[in-house]
């Protein structure tokens, strides 16, 4: 009887993995998404934020207020004039980390932020007023009362944001600081918030 139950176990784990892994149908590509977003969200992204020192580990880019539209020469003869206000020179910016920006649909790690050592270039990700927090660069750092505060800005953005109240960031705002790119990887998540929000508007009108 034990070894009748033992065999019928081993077959339906059988199914159940060729089912995940080698089936084609439409059933089969739903789970595995399914299965990704679990393994991701609560396996990868706990265990990542553990090491980085940080609840923000890993960060899809849905803008482009960091892209770069040419080569940095041609960048900086157009978006340059806004940094002398903050006497940051054309060397000074070719130093920075990411001088070439990034683009939507990258993936940026993140790593926490000391307040202290955060410095005027590093690109750092902040909450916003808005739901989805914030990745621009330092353009300003000051200490004032014993408490850390920042101006950042979007590479490609004509100047501050306002809507994002970016002049004025407090340390306590701060979630963590961009160490990593990875080129168009974040297109997966974007592509399936996408995804739910036009299965959303199906459904409610």
């Amino acid at each position: 009887m034990k070894e009748i139950k033992k065999n019928n176990f081993k077959k339906i784990m059988k199914k159940i993995w060729y089912f995940i892994w080698e089936d084609n149908s439409i059933w089969s590509w739903l789970v595995n998404i399914i299965l990704a977003v679990v393994l991701i969200k609560y396996i990868i992204y706990p265990v990542l934020g553990l090491a980085l020192g940080t609840g923000f580990p890993i960060v899809a880019v849905v803008s482009g207020s960091m892209e770069h539209e040419y080569d940095f020469d041609q960048f900086w003869e157009e978006k340059g004039g806004f940094y002398s206000h903050y006497n940051i020179t054309k060397e000074d910016f070719y130093s920075f980390r990411f001088r070439n920006g990034f683009n939507r649909g990258d993936i940026m790690i993140i790593s926490r932020a000391n307040p202290e050592k955060l410095e005027v270039g590093d690109v750092i990700v902040f909450q916003s007023p808005k739901p989805d927090p914030i990745i621009h660069r330092i353009i300003k750092a000051w200490e004032e009362d014993g408490k850390y505060y920042f101006t950042t800005k979007g590479d490609n953005n004509a100047g501050i944001n306002m809507e994002v109240e970016e002049s004025r960031i407090g340390q306590e705002r701060v979630l963590g600081k961009a160490q990593v790119r990875i080129p168009y990887l974040g297109y997966v998540k974007i592509g399936f918030v996408d995804f739910l929000n036009m299965v959303k508007g199906f459904f409610v009108r």
